[in-house]
């Protein structure tokens, strides 16, 4: 159980505003995933994206932006697509090497449930 202080304890920092605990039923699962994948390494964030279909450079860094990216990561695109991804001279898009696959989580926090069906099939 959690130990909490008692309430007849004033506040240290009175001028501190209380805040309410947050019920985690009325957090949205949409904003719980993007959190949770936002905190986790850009390659794993790369790999797993490239595990459902190929996207160009482009695509990927603006799927990325909307999960939450920071500067740093934006400029490591490139050297780690180089490391995980194959690159269609064709349309210039993006596939993940072969080898890579067997890093896929299924249980991937970032992916819905049409995803994890589509890498169902994928891995399968």
């Amino acid at each position: 159980p959690v130990r909490r202080a008692p309430q007849s304890i004033p506040d240290a920092v009175p001028e501190r505003k209380r805040t309410t605990p947050m019920n985690p039923a009325d957090v949205t699962q949409e904003t719980h995933t993007q959190n949770s994948v936002s905190l986790r390494p850009y390659r794993d964030r790369v790999i797993h994206l490239l595990a459902l279909r190929s996207y160009k450079k482009l695509e990927l860094l603006a799927r990325l932006q909307r999960d939450g990216i920071d500067q740093k990561d934006k400029k490591s695109l490139g050297p780690i697509l180089q490391q995980v991804a194959r690159l269609n001279p064709k349309d210039n898009s993006y596939t993940l090497k072969s080898y890579i696959f067997k890093e896929i989580q299924k249980d991937w926090p970032g992916y819905d449930e049409t995803e994890r069906q589509s890498l169902e099939l994928i891995l399968s």
